[in-house]
C-alpha cells in the first residue's frame, strides 16, 4: 500500500515534467520552423520530389534541346552517339576555330574536339560554360554521351584483350524519382528528428542549469535521475512520433513503405542513443556554447564511424522502406536497439556518479 502510494506520485511528477518540456518547445521558433519544413516535405513529397530530384539527378529533368559543336579529325566517332541523347543535337564543324567562334557567340552550348592519337586512342576535349543550372544539365548529358563513346571504343578494341571481361548487364532504366525518394528523401526525414531531438535535449538541460531551475524540479518524490529520465522521454519520444507522421504522409502521397514498424524502432533506438549522449554532454559541459560544440563534434564522429559499418544507416532505412532488407539489415536493427539501451544505461551511471551539488 505504501509502495503504490509512493510510485503513483512519482509517475505523475515525471509526466508533469514531460508535459512541461513539450509545451516549452512551442516557444522555440527554430524548432517549430524545422518541424514545419519537414511537415511540408513529407506532406507534399509527391510535388516537391520533382524539383528536388533535379538537384539529385539533373538528367531526369526534361528540358529544351541543346546544340553542341563537334570538330576534330575523328568527329564521326561521336556525332551519332551524341545525337542519340534526348536533349542534345550535334552539329559538325570542319574548323575548330569556327566551332570556338560559335561557342563564344552562344550559337552552340558546348564544343567537343575529337582527335585520334597515334596509339589509336581517342582524345575528346570539351569546352562548356562554367556556371549555371543549364551547365549542370549539359554536363550530365555530355557525361552520358561520353560514357557511351567509351563503351563503343572498348567494344571495338576488345579483340586486343588477352582475356575477355565479364559481360556487362543491360541497364534497367530505373526511375530516378524512386531512387531519390528511398535513398535520400526518406532517410533525411527520419534522421532529422533524431538530431533535432538531441539538440533540444542539450539546450533544455543547459538552460535549466543556467537559470537555476534544475534544483526546483528535484522536489519529492523525484530524484535527479527521475528528472533526467523525464527529459529523456520528452525529447527522445518526439523522433518516433514524427517518424510515424512522416511515414503516414508519404504513404498518403503514394510512396509505399514496406516495413514501417522496423523503421520506427530504428528511429526510436537512434533517438535514445543521441538524446542520451546529448544529455550526458549537457550535464558535464560548462555552458551552452561548449555543450553544442561537443554535441556537434560527437555527431560528426558518429557519422564517420557509421561509414565503417557493413551497411550505412541510410541504406538500412532505404532497404526497410523499399522491402529489400537482408540478414545484415535485421542484425543492424538489433545492434542499434542495443546501442540505444546501452547509451541510456551509461547515462544513468553517469548521473549516479555526478555531484549534483556542483550543477
Amino acid at each position: 500500500m505504501s509502495s503504490n502510494a509512493t510510485t503513483e506520485p512519482t509517475w505523475r511528477a515525471k509526466l508533469a515534467i514531460v508535459r512541461r518540456e513539450v509545451r516549452s518547445l512551442r516557444a522555440e521558433k527554430t524548432i517549430v520552423l524545422a518541424l514545419a519544413i519537414q511537415l511540408v516535405i513529407a506532406g507534399f513529397s509527391g510535388f516537391l520530389v520533382v524539383g528536388l530530384v533535379s538537384l539529385y539527378d539533373p538528367s531526369a529533368v526534361d528540358g529544351g534541346e541543346m546544340e553542341i559543336a563537334v570538330t576534330g579529325d575523328d568527329r564521326d566517332a561521336i556525332l551519332e552517339i551524341v545525337s542519340e541523347q534526348e536533349t542534345l543535337s550535334a552539329q559538325p564543324y570542319d574548323d575548330p576555330e569556327t566551332a570556338s567562334d560559335a561557342f563564344d557567340e552562344r550559337r552552340v552550348a558546348a564544343v567537343l574536339e575529337v582527335v585520334r592519337l597515334e596509339d589509336d586512342t581517342l582524345r575528346i576535349t570539351v569546352t562548356a560554360p562554367d556556371e549555371g543550372l543549364g551547365t549542370t544539365l549539359l554536363i550530365s548529358e555530355l557525361q552520358s554521351a561520353l560514357r557511351a563513346v567509351e563503351f563503343e571504343e572498348r567494344t571495338a578494341n576488345g579483340d586486343r584483350l588477352e582475356s575477355q571481361p565479364l559481360p556487362v548487364p543491360e541497364t534497367d532504366g530505373a526511375n530516378p524519382y524512386v531512387g531519390f525518394t528511398y535513398t535520400i528523401l526518406i532517410p533525411l526525414l527520419l534522421f532529422l528528428p533524431v538530431f533535432i531531438s538531441g539538440s533540444i535535449a542539450v539546450d533544455s538541460l543547459i538552460e535549466e542549469r543556467q537559470r537555476g531551475t534544475l534544483e526546483l524540479l528535484r522536489v519529492a518524490p523525484l530524484s535527479f535521475a527521475d528528472v533526467i529520465d523525464a527529459k529523456l522521454v520528452a525529447t527522445a519520444g518526439l523522433a518516433p512520433l514524427q517518424a510515424v507522421a512522416w511515414l503516414l504522409l508519404l504513404a498518403l502521397n503514394g510512396t509505399a513503405i514496406v516495413h514501417p514498424g522496423p523503421l520506427v524502432v530504428l528511429v526510436s533506438a537512434l533517438a535514445l542513443c543521441i538524446v542520451a549522449g546529448g544529455l550526458g554532454v549537457a550535464l558535464y559541459a560548462p555552458d551552452r556554447r561548449q555543450a553544442q560544440l561537443l554535441y556537434s563534434a560527437g555527431i560528426v564522429g558518429l557519422l564517420v564511424v557509421t561509414t565503417l559499418l557493413p551497411e550505412h544507416p541510410a541504406n538500412t532505412i532505404a532497404k526497410f522502406a523499399i522491402g529489400s532488407e537482408t540478414t545484415t539489415t535485421w542484425l543492424l536493427l538489433v545492434a542499434y536497439s542495443a546501442l540505444g539501451l546501452g547509451s541510456y544505461l551509461l547515462l544513468r551511471v553517469g548521473v549516479s556518479r555526478l555531484n549534483t551539488e556542483a550543477l
